[in-house]
């Protein structure tokens, strides 16, 4: 079979190869699943560049989200077991932890439908305890994670902010449903939340950036707001100020999806039941702005890391060589 190798660490551009390998041989407890599509994650990219918090061993295949199918024809969601990971036309993954693909999305929009989700609603409902009436402010709006927190925050009845740079990216946040969408490339992004809450500061806060976005999000939490820490994509670490969170009265809750997994497994079912009535009834669609066959997998997962990207791009094994749609 095809997959995307990675032998050392630096850009995907430049150290994912497409390679001629062995099918992997499920272990105890596992699956062998037939790619359909992998969606690209920001983990793909740093796990690339050895930045990830998990470091599978070299070398290996990128790609932590599919929709698969079993060798007796169901699809379903799954995350592969690194290092076989879905960037391939076949991975593994554990069998306790498939999930079944929703009939009302295709392949590349089930890929999508998990992590950044999962990450939404545990963020903005586990986490955040968002309610219908408050505001949400949503960094990088027109993203993968940002795109599926938008949706989820006006399925749950809230206002919904949302911060992009270029206008692009305002056209699609706009279509994803913001009330109010500020470019942050040409707006004083402070001015502009405090002038569409009337001064008040926005109730929920999800934060994928970090840096400079975390900063603005301590300027403009509400009262009694809560900022949902899910990621750093701009590559800026901060380090909260913990007397300010204590003067303004705000919250600054962590988010890592992926302990649910052996913390509570139970809830991650639970979050697919609700993510699939959502979609079943047309709340929720992932946002798939391109399809891209196999051989350009490691183009994408550049465009992604270096953030020029809107919504989900999808590796689909499926399609020829040379083709997008």
């Amino acid at each position: 079979m095809q997959a995307w190798q990675v032998h050392q660490l630096g850009e995907p551009s430049q150290v994912m190869q497409l390679q001629e390998v062995e099918r992997p041989v499920p272990g105890e407890g596992q699956v062998l699943l037939k790619v359909r599509a992998a969606n690209i994650n920001f983990p793909d990219v740093l796990m690339c560049r050895g930045h990830y918090q998990v470091r599978p061993p070299l070398p290996f295949t990128p790609g932590v989200e599919i929709c698969g199918e079993t060798e007796d024809g169901r699809r379903v969601l799954a995350n592969p077991a690194l290092p076989h990971g879905g960037f391939a036309e076949y991975t593994v993954a554990d069998a306790a932890a498939l999930l079944p693909a929703p009939d009302t999305l295709d392949d590349a929009e089930a890929a999508a439908l998990h992590i950044g989700y999962q990450t939404g609603w545990f963020g903005l409902h586990r986490r955040a305890r968002l309610e219908a009436g408050e505001t949400l402010l949503v960094h990088a709006a027109a993203g993968g994670v940002g795109s599926a927190a938008v949706q989820l925050g006006k399925a749950a009845g809230a206002t919904v902010i949302g911060v992009v740079g270029g206008a692009d990216k305002v056209a699609v946040a706009r279509e994803l449903g913001c009330d109010v969408v500020i470019d942050r490339r040409t707006q004083d992004v402070i001015a502009a939340v405090k002038e569409a809450t009337g001064g008040r500061g926005a109730d929920v806060i999800y934060d994928p950036v970090g840096g400079e976005a975390y900063t603005q999000s301590t300027k403009v939490v509400a009262f009694e707001g809560r900022i949902v820490v899910v990621g750093f994509a701009s590559g800026s670490i901060p380090s909260p100020a913990l007397n300010h969170a204590l003067v303004k009265n705000y919250a600054i809750l962590g988010l890592h999806w992926g302990l649910y997994g052996t913390k509570n497994p139970k809830l991650i079912q639970h979050c697919h039941e609700q993510l699939t009535e959502l979609a079943a009834r047309g709340a929720i669609k992932p946002l798939v702005s391109e399809r891209v066959p196999l051989d350009g997998g490691a183009a994408a997962v550049q465009r992604v890391g270096d953030g020029v990207t809107t919504g989900r791009v999808v590796v689909v094994p499926s399609l020829e060589n040379g083709a997008a749609a």
